[in-house]
């Protein structure tokens, strides 16, 4: 049986090397697949656009990667899971986190206890002056908002976070907009971005977005220093939350475009694509003119590790990154359906760490886990539980399909927090899907250092499609 595969251009210079890995397709017929990667290593920074042949005439490569099955992402998954094991005896990743979380700065807009009214889905329910101390340089003016948004169970809620306005003077029309959806910062009110400090990397990002001319909408997500608890990795969460900072914003009388697009990082990668893929439905009625969609570290197919944990797992200390984020997790997962009661496959020592993730920032609970072995946080596997695989898929998944605006990926690929696998294996399903994808990779980066990278292939990208 001939299958046709989906190839697509690569272009730079340096020295190529082809990696291949060759799964099998399900089905009464086991046909062999070959998915094969070229990438490039030189000495300058450069990313892969895969799907251009790019300026300079520097001519183009050829990256091939097979139509995705489930097989075929649930092998990428365990291998990605597999070779961090393994890796992280040898690498460590530069965190983007301070070493301790600050006391957090409120600007006198403290939601923690919220319980006024709250109305529709995107109501601006409070702005004020973002406090001095945790503005971004690169920002004329800024402001901590606080907006009306559905929690994981549809019911209604509220969500804080922050809007930065450009130096420069406001177009006809406004500022268009970039919604800003961060990485992981943890799970505690003390950890809310708009309360806190922006790492260096992302005062170095978001101040860039700046410079170009773009506002920027930068949500907490439903959960994060609000009531309740944030339903971490939940892609319907940190949708509605994103898109509705971006509707809420339009109402603080602010020179703002009703033309936006979407970028995010890490956690806040799955929440940009979740959010890309809702974007048009959820903003109906808004007047919003959404444009595209740019994730880097895009933690893609990650359920299908989850649903495996338990007393089963090789007990070995995994990076601590990866064991601090399935801490979170776990307690997202756990509070947000109560109705599966997966805290009755936790062990003292599992339900321990939930109520660390409950309320320690990244920096100290990665501390905190420190050496940590996952299969002693359970007593049976968390698969014993029916209905939890495909729960973890309704909470956790990235669409690979139904987008209708342009996608912009990135990948490092020393990353180690949320190995390469996991965005090949997306793209892979996005291309076998039809969808609108630009895949780059930058083989000298790891999880973080991907951000700043990528800039160079982000920024025209983003020039391009919010014209």
């Amino acid at each position: 049986m001939h299958r046709e595969r989906n190839a697509v251009d690569v272009v730079g210079a340096g020295v190529w090397h082809r990696t291949s890995l060759s799964v099998r397709a399900p089905g009464p017929m086991q046909v062999s697949r070959r998915a094969s990667v070229n990438s490039e290593f030189g000495n300058s920074e450069f990313g892969h656009n895969f799907t251009d042949s790019g300026p300079g005439g520097l001519g183009s490569k050829t990256m091939v990667v097979s139509p995705s099955s489930h097989r075929f992402t649930r092998r990428l998954s365990a291998a990605a899971l597999a070779c961090t094991a393994v890796a992280g005896m040898a690498l460590t990743t530069p965190a983007a986190h301070a070493d301790t979380t600050p006391t957090p700065v409120w600007s006198g807009l403290d939601a923690r206890s919220y319980d006024g009214p709250i109305g529709a889905h995107g109501t601006l329910l409070a702005k004020t002056p973002l406090d001095a101390s945790i503005n971004l340089p690169a920002a004329g003016s800024a402001y901590r908002i606080l907006y009306s948004s559905p929690d994981f169970d549809g019911k209604p809620a509220v969500s804080t976070g922050a809007v930065f306005l450009p130096k420069r003077p406001a177009p006809a029309g406004g500022h268009k907009v970039i919604a800003w959806a961060h990485g992981t910062v943890g799970l505690g009110d003390t950890c809310t971005p708009s309360a806190q400090p922006r790492s260096d990397r992302d005062i170095a990002y978001l101040g860039h977005w700046l410079d170009q001319g773009y506002a920027v909408v930068a949500t907490d997500y439903v959960g994060l220093g609000t009531p309740g608890l944030m339903s971490y990795l939940s892609g319907q969460v940190e949708a509605t939350s994103t898109v509705d900072s971006v509707i809420a914003a339009q109402q603080a009388g602010l020179p703002l475009s009703k033309t936006w697009a979407i970028v995010g990082q890490s956690q806040g990668a799955g929440a940009a694509l979740n959010a890309a893929r809702r974007a048009t439905s959820l903003s109906k009625g808004a007047g919003l003119d959404y444009r595209g969609v740019v994730a880097t570290g895009t933690p893609a197919n990650i359920e299908h590790i989850v649903w495996q944990a338990g007393p089963q797992v090789p007990p070995v200390a995994l990076p601590s990154g990866l064991t601090t984020y399935t801490a979170y997790i776990i307690a997202g997962f756990t509070d947000a359906r109560t109705d599966l009661h997966p805290e009755r496959v936790l062990s003292a020592e599992g339900r321990r760490v939930v109520r660390l993730a409950e309320k320690l920032c990244y920096p100290e609970l990665k501390t905190a886990l420190g050496g940590a072995k996952i299969n002693s946080w359970f007593t049976r596997p968390l698969a014993s539980i029916p209905g939890v695989q495909a729960a973890l898929v309704d909470y956790m998944s990235t669409p690979y399909s139904g987008y209708d605006r342009p996608i912009f990926l990135g990948q490092g690929l020393k990353d180690i927090d949320v190995p390469a696998p996991s965005a090949i294996s997306l793209y892979a399903q996005m291309k076998a899907a039809g969808q609108p994808v630009d895949f780059h990779v930058y083989p000298t980066q790891d999880h973080s250092g991907t951000v700043l990278a990528s800039m160079k292939d982000s920024t025209p990208f983003l020039k391009r499609i919010m014209r």
